[in-house]
């Protein structure tokens, strides 16, 4: 069992944790940012220690964490949620320095953490998901995403880490995209740490369900589903459990799916799997998809612990603490649930007539929950507490329990229960007395109260299709201003900056700390120009000026804490001269960014011209590099390469700045690209193209170019493109690292096998390759392979290890044998020839063309002798019959007796089988046989 706990965290979930752990006997220590300092969880924990630094910052500092957890002699951390709680990062930390994590191994984090990879996983567990990105996303990517959905299409932009609706955007038209997707990371790496965002279809109509899991590394049970659909902008604001709308098959299906995902990652603690149900025009389920997975504690647990009678958080601890699910009497799952419970997530903030938060801070001058039988409140508040928008708007919750032999008493439906629990709800929040802030209690009562919830007719889209009901509802039931008396001391005023004569201010729109301004003294400014950026609960807010004008003036810098009404630009109202409005959108259109430049000088690092010593050892092996046989091949200009800037795996025994320079693409350029558009045009020539690079570490089978050609080949898969791939390499490389688990049992070779008789396939080879280069390359339609190529299953290291002697690559299987045996389809003189022919063999499969020419087709009155007994070339007939040019002949050297080609007639593709007079007198041997059957 664990002896001593760091609680990694603030709020609510600190004071949690610290109960807990103390009815389990485990002392704790609690951490503090400079501005929570008098918190209620410092005094709840044994210990209290100062992070230094102000605001979320101060908690995703993962090594002072570790540190302050080692000096204190702790033997454990609980990141609690949200900040570093999904950090396989600090859970390494945490493991290296000798603390248990309270959560998932490590790599289990790094799995259901990564919420894009966590969608690929989950529907490789047969999980459906929605159309989207399964990795980190450019905005060009999050546009084509939106684009390929067509007219109406919608998509969520969303952080890679973390959850609770932070970072995360609906996006319904393009030009709103560019501005969502940079507020979304920006957001995501303040509350996260980590920028990166991914993107996904909207569903318009939909519930929104979880199932609570958890597992002890051998085993998984689920724990009951939960309901989250009441929301304010993509966070979660009352939910429910058991879900009032499931049915049992419905519930049946999530709850196996969710269990399904757990076991295949053999999951370790708790865990949420969400789920989104979608509805149709009827409110009926029309289908379901997996969402997400927290791989924590969920704000939420509580409705779970209510109907279930435990203590989620004392679970946690145990299994850390390394008990197993047979140990805590779980074996089994847990019994059926009793009865139905609800929470409120009480924030300080009020609700604006568009669904938008407008948070509060100040002193809680009184602060008074209720109680009574089945009234749960989680809570940090305290009267006297000064909040901060720092953080998390949320200050208590508010959970309600009707027992099974309660719950649906008024129906004794479903529908009965929800109605009863919300009753119950309702009446507790009215009596819930908070003062000195103002928060949402008015609203949740409205939201509770209304017909549609209590009749369960909601989507996630409730609060904001009802936005301007509900704030009118919530302004009457707002409580009246306390009495004078109640009323805390006045504060010093505050002396706000006086506009100067003639001007108008553009104002903070709530109590926020200001990121940025872009705009100066003497700036032009348009009407409806961002002209700052604060930020307040993590969430940023674009200030924008109502009107046009001259900038006379800057109250406020980045880093200021600006209340409502509180000016932040002094504007002189002025329209803009036609000269001034173009400079204004015209200006700098030229200039690069530093993060562009910063961008445009990695990927630059990749190319052939600042790798001058790699490039000259290969052009002294006398043959071109991956980037100049790519570039051979496809129309000049049309190739956008996908994941340059990826590196070998190799970062815990190798630094950054050797992989950026050494193991640039990871060994793998791939992208899409056009070949032969000026015959075909820009849509019949798009494909998919891929070369290993034997520059970097012998072209071999890394673990992220596998993560590339995968995605490449589900975008070949899902658009029917072409691939080309140049399969030079040795194989599957041992040398990475970054991995875990079964980190490269990858779906690469069954994807590439699946292309097979969907598009064309074309292999290019010169040089040597090798074990999983060879294996995808025995996969292509066509091998076109130069004439010191040398093509096995296993390479020189592999023959002798497995005690067959030794030899030299070259004598692997080279060429000479290749083609005899039919392995090889054309074989070449050298890689200009090889990117000729394969341009030609893609060709026959793009269309007909206009333009050609043929011999004198009175040639072949004579091509065949009258005589039928003699003999004659076959191959000059073709020659005759074809358009000048035109025949590609495949696998020459093998199968004599059978002649199968490639040709055009009058511009026109064909394929041709002919036997061969020449040989065996025309009759048709095995090796004949096989080549025909191919072809």
């Amino acid at each position: 069992m664990l002896a001593k706990l760091l609680i990694a965290n603030r709020g609510e979930v600190a004071v949690r944790i610290a109960q807990a752990a103390a009815e389990l006997g485990i002392a704790t220590v609690a951490v503090h940012a400079d501005d929570d300092a008098h918190a209620l969880h410092v005094r709840r924990a044994d210990r209290a220690v100062a992070l230094g630094g102000a605001g979320p910052a101060a908690y995703l500092d993962a090594a002072r964490l570790v540190a302050i957890a080692r000096d204190t002699g702790c033997d454990a951390v609980h990141p609690g949620y949200g900040f570093l709680a999904e950090s396989a990062g600090f859970a390494r930390a945490c493991l290296a320095a000798g603390l248990r994590f309270v959560g998932p191994r490590p790599g289990v984090l790094a799995r259901f953490g990564d919420k894009a990879a966590a969608r690929g996983f989950a529907a490789g567990c047969d999980a459906p998901i929605l159309p989207g990105t399964e990795r980190a996303t450019s905005l060009a990517e999050a546009h084509d995403v939106l684009r390929a959905l067509g007219p109406g299409g919608a998509i969520m932009v969303k952080a890679i880490a973390g959850g609770g609706g932070r970072g995360v955007r609906a996006v319904t038209s393009p030009a709103a995209l560019d501005e969502a997707y940079a507020r979304c990371r920006s957001e995501a790496q303040t509350a996260f740490g980590s920028p990166e965002v991914y993107v996904e279809r909207l569903l318009p109509r939909a519930r929104h369900v979880e199932i609570q899991i958890v597992g002890d590394g051998r085993r998984s049970v689920a724990l009951g589903d939960r309901e989250c659909t009441l929301q304010r902008r993509h966070q979660k604001l009352i939910e429910i459990a058991p879900s009032p709308s499931l049915t049992p098959e419905l519930r049946g299906a999530i709850t196996a799916a969710a269990r399904r995902l757990a076991e295949a990652a053999a999951y370790d603690g708790l865990g949420t799997f969400e789920f989104l149900v979608e509805l149709d025009a009827a409110g009926a389920p029309a289908g379901w998809f997996f969402l997400e997975a927290n791989p924590r504690l969920q704000v939420e647990h509580t409705v779970t612990e209510e109907v279930l009678g435990l203590d989620l958080v004392h679970l946690q601890l145990a299994v850390a603490g390394g008990r197993s699910l047979a140990d805590l009497g779980l074996a089994d799952g847990a019994a059926a649930p009793s009865g139905i419970a609800l929470q409120a997530r009480i924030n300080l903030e009020t609700m604006d007539a568009r669904g938008a938060a407008v948070p509060a801070a100040g002193i809680l001058t009184a602060f008074e929950p209720p109680s009574g039988a089945g009234i749960r409140v989680d809570t940090f508040g305290y009267p006297g507490y000064h909040t901060t928008t720092a953080f998390d708007s949320l200050i208590a919750k508010l959970i309600v329990h009707l027992p099974g032999h309660l719950a649906g008493h008024a129906s004794g439906a479903a529908r009965g229960d929800l109605a009863d629990v919300a009753r119950k709800a309702t009446h507790a929040l009215s009596r819930f007395r908070i003062e000195g802030v103002a928060t949402n209690l008015p609203f949740l009562r409205a939201v509770l109260e209304h017909a549609d919830v209590v009749a369960n007719r909601i989507t996630t889209r409730f609060v904001e299709d009802h936005a301007a009901e509900l704030a009118r509802r919530a302004a009457e039931l707002a409580p009246p201003a306390p009495p004078p008396s109640a009323a805390p001391a006045p504060a010093a005023p505050r002396v706000a900056p006086q506009a100067p004569p003639g001007t108008i201010a553009i104002v903070a729109p709530m109590q926020s700390k200001v990121v940025s301004i872009s705009a100066a003294d003497g700036d032009p400014v348009r009407p409806g120009q961002p002209v700052a950026i604060v930020e307040a609960m993590k969430m940023e807010v674009v200030v924008t000026a109502d009107d046009g004008g001259i900038v006379r003036g800057v109250a406020a810098r980045p880093g200021d804490i600006v209340m409502p009404g509180d000016p932040i630009l002094f504007l002189e109202p002025a329209e803009l001269t036609a000269d001034e409005a173009r400079a204004q959108t015209a200006a700098d259109l030229d200039a690069i960014r530093a993060d562009l430049a910063e961008v445009q000088a990695r990927h630059a690092v990749g190319l052939d011209a600042a790798r001058a010593a790699a490039v000259a050892r290969r052009h002294a092996t006398g043959r071109r590099t991956a980037r100049e046989n790519i570039a051979a091949l496809v129309d000049p200009g049309s190739f956008t390469e996908y994941g340059a800037l990826a590196l070998a795996a190799q970062r815990r025994r190798r630094g950054l700045d050797d992989l950026i320079a050494n193991t640039p693409a990871d060994g793998l350029i791939t992208g899409l690209a056009s070949i032969n558009s000026a015959l075909f045009g820009p849509a019949g020539a798009r494909c998919m193209v891929a070369a290993y690079d034997y520059t970097v570490l012998a072209g071999t089978q890394g673990y992220m170019n596998h993560k590339k050609l995968d995605r490449m080949l589900a975008l070949a898969h899902e658009r029917r493109l072409p691939v080309v791939l140049f399969a030079e390499g040795g194989g599957g490389r041992p040398g990475d690292t970054d991995t875990f688990g079964n980190g490269l049992d990858v779906p690469t070779f069954v994807e590439f096998a699946r292309l097979s008789g969907l598009v064309p396939v074309i292999g290019v080879v010169a040089g040597r390759c090798f074990a999983g280069n060879a294996a995808l390359l025995g996969c292509c339609d066509v091998i076109i392979a130069t004439a010191d190529s040398s093509i096995g299953m296993g390479g020189p290291a592999m023959i002798e290890g497995g005690g067959l002697g030794s030899c030299a690559p070259d004598d692997v299987g080279p060429a000479r044998v290749q083609a005899p045996n039919g392995v090889i389809d054309v074989l070449v003189a050298g890689e200009r020839e090889a990117a000729h022919v394969a341009r030609q063999y893609l060709g026959y499969f793009q269309g007909p063309i206009a333009a050609w020419d043929c011999a004198d087709q009175r040639l072949l009155r004579r091509a065949i002798p009258e005589n039928r007994l003699r003999a004659y070339d076959i191959r000059t007939v073709l020659r005759d019959l074809a358009d000048t040019g035109s025949v590609l002949e495949l696998r020459a050297a093998f199968g004599a007796g059978i002649l199968t080609a490639l040709i055009r007639v009058e511009g026109r593709p064909l394929g041709v089988i002919a036997n061969n007079p020449h040989h065996l007198g025309g009759a048709i041997d095995a090796p004949a046989a096989d080549k025909a059957a191919r072809f």
